[in-house]
């Protein structure tokens, strides 16, 4: 278990605490030559396909399947696997909208948006739903063949919509890995909870 808690819970943690530290003090180097990096591209032919993932990284792909996934597990009495899913996954966006009016970030005002948004920016909503539910799945196959396949095809996806964040121009980069080291180290923090007390499956 200690390992899980050091490089699944405190170091994300830490990462998270560095980068709204950094945050706090204005736009990080890093942020602007990333999103210097991704308006190349806006206004070109991949603008809806960049828009498309985003949508499957919040209302048309992860939040129904978070839905999905819970009903399929209570549905198949797997209690304990539900559970540690619907509070990961429930919980996971509830930590965003709370960590949203902590630091109350403005959105990037870089270039005009395709797809404009008018909440707070920091950690990414859509990042961090994202992680949250890569970590569930993988965590919940961890002891399987699918394991390793699903970690791969799930990170792919994740990064692709953490990108597509920063080529919306609604996200600076730093949103993005905000909202996947708090959702990696919330979403283990709750997996060895429920090991604790006798598993999640």
């Amino acid at each position: 278990m200690l390992p899980w808690l050091v490089a699944g819970v405190l170091l994300p943690l830490a990462a998270f605490a560095v980068l709204a530290a950094m945050v706090a003090a204005g736009p990080p180097g890093f942020d602007l030559t990333l999103a210097g990096i991704a308006q190349r591209g806006v206004g070109g032919a991949m603008d809806p396909a960049w828009l498309l993932l985003s949508r499957f990284g919040h209302e048309w792909g992860v939040v129904p399947v978070d839905i999905a996934l819970v009903a399929l597990l209570l549905l198949r009495r797997r209690w304990r696997a539900g559970l540690f899913s619907a509070v990961a996954l429930g919980g996971s966006g509830l930590l965003n909208m709370a960590a949203k009016q902590l630091f109350a970030r403005a959105r990037p005002e870089l270039w005009t948006s395709i797809a404009p948004e008018h909440t707070f920016s920091f950690p990414s909503g859509h990042a961090m739903g994202s992680m949250t539910l890569a970590w569930v799945l993988v965590l919940l196959a961890w002891r399987t063949p699918l394991r390793r396949p699903l970690a791969v095809g799930l990170a792919v996806f994740v990064a692709g919509v953490g990108w597509s964040r920063v080529h919306l121009g609604v996200h600076y980069p730093s949103d993005v890995l905000a909202g996947w080291a708090l959702a990696t180290a919330w979403t283990v923090a709750c997996r060895l909870a429920f090991r604790r007390g006798n598993g999640a499956g």
